[in-house]
């Protein structure tokens, strides 16, 4: 059955997603520990400015300031009473804007209901069970609905048993859903599973989401490696690359993001090479870097797949270890990476 999100790719061929909300919100006054959902009653105003800026920038669809607005999560502020109403508003404020800019424009944009990963560990191995989470995401996802979001967008998930339960909570809405993974452990989520088994898994389940993909993770350069082995396990489904803006450092206790615009750019057309169709930035990515990719990305042909030889030249060896892609085997590699727990 077709939606909004199928919609809108069928008229446009690809779709530009939005940079970071965490990056921009800290630039807006955000600081470390503060609930970025809170800002959604107490400055809505700001959040505002990030999804306009975005939608200036290029943007086809934005993300909610929502990202960590489960029970689970609002639990660490305090907050675990009030789901539905900061979801609710995270999502009006971002119809808001894009109403806004369409009534401006002339260009329709989309609300992405933003729901993270809930940070408790499924059983055997933590106390959460799969009734309770997809409780949680349904609730999430009610207060999303309600707000006007068109899409739900699961995001920066590890564990399959999360990814099922966002989706079964997800679905109570009839709203389509989006899934993506973060892959920066050697080639795979923090809990083990490679682009091509959740690839695999994801078109398997009952709910087939609209579209699948990886967000986050390394660098850009693993993005693209990790979008080869999704499009390779699943060639017919709608893919989505929204990668960090460059690596992160910590410089003067802040992090930053290396990526320049113009690696962003390059970043873009190559993940499109390599099949995505919905192309965006994360943690680090602000509008100049969205700009960058949508200006890259227009009119632009995609063309063959991107070869090892070639990721390299423009963005450097993908997991640092030059001669292996997506096609090789990730198990080799003996040193794992920090998993993130947040989208900055």
């Amino acid at each position: 059955m077709a939606d909004c999100l199928t919609d809108l790719l069928a008229e446009r061929g690809h779709l530009i997603a939005d940079g970071a909300m965490g990056t921009n919100l800290f630039a807006l006054g955000l600081e470390t520990g503060d609930s970025p959902e809170l800002w959604n009653v107490e400055h809505p105003d700001r959040v505002a400015t990030v999804h306009r800026n975005f939608l200036e920038a290029g943007s086809d669809l934005v993300l909610t300031n929502s990202f960590g607005g489960s029970s689970f999560r609002l639990k660490l502020h305090h907050a675990q009473d009030r789901v539905r109403e900061l979801n609710a508003a995270a999502a009006a404020i971002a119809r808001r804007e894009v109403d806004a800019h369409a009534a401006a424009t002339g260009r329709q944009a989309l609300v992405a209901g933003s729901m993270g990963p809930t940070g408790e560990l499924f059983v055997p191995l933590g106390a959460l069970t799969a009734e309770d989470a997809a409780e949680a995401f349904a609730e999430q996802a009610a207060g999303l609905a309600e707000g006007g979001a068109d899409v739900l967008w699961v995001e920066t998930m590890s564990a399959p048993e999360e990814v099922l339960a966002a989706v079964i909570g997800g679905a109570r809405t009839g709203l389509p859903i989006v899934v993506t993974m973060t892959f920066d452990t050697n080639a795979r989520t923090m809990m083990g599973v490679t682009p091509a088994e959740f690839a695999e898994f994801a078109q398997g389940l009952e709910h087939v989401p609209a579209a699948i993909g990886a967000n986050c993770g390394v660098g850009p350069a693993e993005l693209v490696d990790t979008i080869l082995g999704i499009t390779a396990a699943a060639p017919g489904a709608v893919v989505v690359a929204k990668g960090n803006c460059g690596i992160p450092q910590y410089v003067e206790g802040a992090i930053v993001y290396n990526g320049s615009p113009e690696a962003m750019a390059a970043y873009a057309r190559l993940v499109r090479d390599a099949g995505a169709r919905i192309i965006g930035g994360c943690c680090g990515s602000t509008a100049i870097h969205v700009k960058a990719i949508a200006d890259a990305l227009d009119g632009y042909l995609p063309g063959s797949r991107p070869d090892l030889a070639r990721v390299t030249e423009v963005l450097g060896a993908p997991w640092a270890k030059p001669g292996r892609l997506a096609d090789s085997d990730p198990r080799a590699d003996s040193e794992p990476r920090r998993p993130r727990r947040r989208r900055a």
